[in-house]
């Protein structure tokens, strides 16, 4: 059975769906491994290490034409032409409802692993690239808060005087909102956090940041550990009662999405306008309309005074890790699905497993 990893093409798209130290691994399992020349370069995984590790140079097409196919954004219409009929693809889908290129794979013969349907539970935590890359979104968005705030995060004293700790507040508190407080308080800043889920406070406390609590008149606890959209008279008691706690941060780093929503508005122009001049907004929503109805996705803009960073891939400003992360998780994945044979792994059913069958997308009925 062969795995192929191609070079992703998307634009600023640095990482790589697997690693030398994975695809040795791989190779030890008896797959063999197919890797597209240059796939890793840009997350600093050069060819020899491929190579070394045992896997096969090859072209695009040999890449593709693989059982397995690994991939990190979600495939045009060339990729799924080069995929094999009968293969497998392992990857991102990056869409919600009818979707031409998935209908494409499966037209094909292409049996189709989307990565954003991994359940939430502890069996599947280990594959689980939605929280792995998360993760490191929330604290590379820190980092670039740091960077683009003109003033200290910790508290400084020096014999030329002293200067107070950045004031700042991160909204939502899933893996990213989590993440962005630990690097937050790591850096010394004074922060604060809010989530429309009410398990979450304990979670913010528990990493020195001080929860935000509002009476919304109803819980945002959602299925599978997201939250949900509120009704429209919580949104609007929402945003009144944020308001006056997010005009006085000096760094607010968003992170509230909903899947497969337009993302929630908390931080309105009028926020905005009361901030002090300087101060930095970091949206990690921005490809999904932005928690901030101010920010420009992959853009970085100034309004009222206050930098509003819009990147959208912050997994890709970290590429060596974020790859290895990824990496791992479908490693974990692989070897759930797949068997011992007399010619080396054979492919389960996937549907015989909770994870790949909840995982798998199916032609619709």
């Amino acid at each position: 059975m062969n795995i192929g990893i191609p070079l992703e093409t998307r634009l600023g798209e640095t990482r790589v769906a697997s690693t030398p130290e994975v695809v040795k691994k791989l190779v030890g399992k008896g797959f063999g491994v197919l890797v597209e020349s240059g796939a890793g370069a840009r997350a600093g995984y050069p060819d020899a290490e491929y190579e070394s590790a045992g896997a096969r140079l090859t072209d695009r097409a040999g890449a593709y034409d693989v059982d397995l196919l690994l991939k990190v954004r979600r495939p045009d219409e060339d990729d799924v032409a080069a995929m094999r009929s009968g293969g497998v693809y392992i990857g991102l889908l990056e869409s919600c409802g009818e979707d031409a290129i998935v209908s494409a794979m499966l037209e094909k013969g292409v049996q189709v692993l989307g990565l954003e349907r991994m359940p939430r539970t502890s069996r599947a935590q280990s594959m689980d690239v939605l929280s792995s890359q998360s993760n490191i979104a929330g604290y590379r968005a820190t980092i670039e808060a740091a960077a683009r705030y003109g003033r200290f995060f910790p508290m400084m004293m020096t014999s030329a005087g002293a200067a107070k700790p950045a004031r700042v507040v991160v909204l939502g508190a899933g893996v990213a909102g989590l993440q962005a407080i630990a690097t937050a308080r790591r850096l010394g800043a004074d922060v604060h956090a809010y989530d429309v889920r009410p398990e979450t406070h304990e979670q913010i406390l528990s990493l020195g940041a001080k929860p935000i609590v509002l009476d919304l008149g109803e819980s945002g606890a959602g299925e599978g550990g997201y939250a949900k959209e509120l009704t429209d008279e919580a949104k609007t008691r929402q945003q009144a009662a944020l308001g006056e706690a997010l005009a006085k941060a000096h760094v607010i780093i968003t992170t509230a999405l909903i899947p497969c929503r337009a993302a929630p508005v908390l931080v309105t122009e009028e926020v905005v306008a009361r901030m002090r001049p300087g101060s930095v907004i970091v949206d990690l929503a921005a490809a999904s309309g932005g928690n901030c109805p101010l920010t420009v996705a992959d853009e970085i803009v100034e309004r009222h005074g206050v930098i509003i960073v819009g990147l959208t891939n912050y997994p890709a400003l970290v590429p060596a890790d974020a790859s290895a992360f990824y990496a791992r998780n479908l490693l974990n994945l692989i070897e759930i699905m797949v068997e011992p044979g007399d010619d080396g792994p054979q492919l389960k059913d996937l549907d015989a497993d909770d994870i790949t069958a909840a995982t798998r997308v199916s032609a619709p009925a």
